[in-house]
């Protein structure tokens, strides 16, 4: 049911910036204090085309399902500190990634509220979000401990605890 949940959530959140894609470039100026995405109307609004496209191809049910959904047991311990790659801002096409040097980028909302209750203020929340955008500086680190059921054929169920290492 949460999963059906999620899926929902995302579909209409993704239909919703759809039909909101022409306003885009004004509720950005409004929600952040940027006059700049309006001076760039149609920049903006290419932008936040891409942004749609690659909010729609997984970030958008993550957040439904782990990050709104408060996910209550996050199995892996992540280590690392962010080195500016802008891989996490959905591959460099998050419409508000703004460059900060050679190989270096920064978040233009990064001290708005708004922000922070987004999927960006999770970063990295499993060993998967590490994965699906190739984060140089974050890795999963120590043993996860797995739990696998075992039914045997006289209807007796045994556990075996498994580490990964």
């Amino acid at each position: 049911m949460q999963q059906r949940l999620a899926r929902w959530a995302a579909t209409a959140l993704v239909g919703c910036a759809y039909a909101s894609l022409p306003l885009a470039p004004a509720l950005a100026s409004l929600l952040f204090w940027r006059k700049r995405y309006l001076l760039d109307y149609w920049g903006t609004m290419r932008k936040a085309r891409i942004h749609i496209r690659a909010i729609n191809s997984g970030p958008a049910l993550h957040y439904f399902q782990d990050v709104a959904g408060k996910v209550r047991h996050v199995p892996e311990h992540i280590e690392g500190e962010c080195i500016q790659c802008g891989n996490c801002c959905m591959n460099h096409q998050c419409m508000f990634l703004e460059p900060a040097g050679p190989q270096r980028y920064q978040c233009g909302i990064y001290h708005s509220p708004l922000r922070r209750a987004s999927n960006c203020g999770s970063f990295p929340l499993h060993g998967h979000d590490i994965a699906r955008y190739q984060c140089p500086s974050y890795v999963v680190v120590g043993a996860a401990q797995r739990i696998i059921s075992i039914a045997s054929t006289t209807g007796n169920t045994f556990t075996n605890t498994k580490t990964a290492q």
